[in-house]
């Protein structure tokens, strides 16, 4: 038997968001033992509101296209429709916009929370950062890689668990297929291989090591875009 812990970074956009208005309302209590300032925590605050207006705007609008398609259809073949066109959408003012990249300064900043001095386990419970953990068969367990940028750099990121290491490879869209990057101690690295001129997606697939040996199971491969 083995265990190991789920990323903490939901999936979904929705679970993104709601783990952003989370740490909006929660953060704040903790903010001295972890060394935040009050910039930190209004960032946190700004982007959580920024990326639920987002969502709550695309899902009007895309239901409002919608009615459009159909209209439109109905207007080109015929139907049993009206002829008056749909309404358009109207949109609440929005909130004030924030720079681009929103999940990957909250990766940043969570990192930043787990290395400080004052980090415990129960802060990270309460923040909803800390993964659950799996019981399973050692044959079993999959790892799963989250792989962010910063400064056109990919930073992979995985739960250890019971594991010794993660091994990675990455294919590189260079014709070569997959080739060993490295065997990580560390939950979180950074692939520092100089990017291509051209905007090209590299992969990465990992596997746990224990005392040495593979276990378990590949991970689904992640692409990342880069170069350019």
């Amino acid at each position: 038997m083995a265990t190991t812990k789920t990323y903490y970074m939901p999936k979904d956009d929705v679970g993104k968001a709601r783990l952003l208005e989370h740490l909006a309302k929660h953060l704040p209590v903790h903010a001295a033992a972890l060394g935040l300032t009050e910039n930190d925590i209004n960032e946190v605050k700004a982007d959580a509101a920024a990326f639920a207006y987002t969502l709550s705007a695309l899902e009007t609008v895309q239901s409002n296209g919608k009615l459009w398609t159909a209209f439109k259809n109905q207007q080109r073949d015929g139907g049993s429709g009206g002829t008056a066109y749909p309404n358009l959408t109207n949109l609440p003012a929005p909130v004030p916009a924030v720079p681009l990249g929103i999940i990957p300064r909250l990766s940043n900043l969570v990192a930043r929370i787990k290395a400080a001095r004052g980090y415990s386990e129960a802060i990270g419970k309460d923040l909803n950062i800390v993964g659950t953990v799996q019981v399973m068969e050692i044959d079993e367990v999959k790892p799963v890689i989250e792989i962010t940028t910063r400064g056109g750099q990919p930073i992979i990121q995985w739960s250890k668990g019971d594991a010794d290491a993660l091994e990675i490879w990455v294919d590189r869209n260079d014709d070569r297929g997959f080739g060993l990057f490295t065997i990580a101690n560390s939950p979180r690295i950074t692939d520092t291989t100089p990017a291509p001129a051209t905007p090209v997606q590299w992969k990465y697939k990992a596997i746990y090591r224990l005392k040495d040996d593979r276990i378990g199971d590949w991970s689904t491969i992640t692409p990342v875009s880069v170069g350019g």
